[in-house]
């Protein structure tokens, strides 16, 4: 039996700013960003699939990558970025002025006092984890690169730690920050978070 790899990548830089992008706000890459996601994968391909998040940010990279290397690509709707609620498209800067309590408030407890409308933590970790784990029961013993989010690389880093969100919440993940999580026959494990290379 040999190890199973899964690789994440969060889609570089988007086009429109600082703001809040959940599952709602589908903004393409800036072309700074192809070129975070680029450089932190190289011309290297080791993976014998891809898969994506629906949303544009990840998966036209995904679908350029996946043809390049001619490899195998899927759509997994569950590594959908987590809702936001009200604040989705919003810049930062406007949110922390016009609401300026609630910003505080969410920043020092983002599981309790979420945005109105955004999704449950509970729900987005289960939906996140359960999509997780049939990967790695579909996959074993294959190398899988998943291009998705921070919310979503956080929460698999969540899941396979036995951590709550309050804690995972806090990991940072940059722009084209690399994770990998391997299982063996001991269980998955994480071997890094937020590397800039792969």
């Amino acid at each position: 039996m040999t190890d199973t790899l899964i690789d994440l990548i969060r889609h570089g830089e988007p086009e429109g700013g600082q703001r809040y992008r959940g599952g709602g706000t589908d903004d393409p890459l800036s072309e700074l960003g192809w070129d975070q996601m680029r450089d932190a994968l190289g011309e290297s391909a080791p993976w014998d699939r891809i898969i994506t998040s629906p949303m544009i940010r990840c998966q036209h990279f995904a679908t350029e990558l996946a043809e390049r290397h001619g490899l195998p690509l899927a759509i997994e709707p569950a590594f959908r970025e987590v809702g936001m609620g009200v604040w989705e498209g919003r810049a930062h800067a406007e949110v922390a002025e016009s609401e300026p309590e609630a910003y505080a408030a969410f920043y020092r407890d983002p599981v309790g006092s979420r945005p109105a409308g955004a999704e449950p933590l509970d729900r987005f970790c289960a939906r996140v984890a359960e999509a997780f784990d049939r990967l790695l029961e579909t996959d074993a013993d294959r190398h899988v690169l998943i291009v998705c989010h921070a919310g979503v690389s956080r929460a698999v880093a969540g899941h396979v730690l036995h951590m709550e969100a309050e804690r995972w919440y806090g990991i940072n993940i940059d722009y084209a920050g690399i994770s990998r999580v391997r299982s063996g026959r001991f269980g998955p494990v994480v071997d890094f978070i937020n590397r800039h290379r792969l």
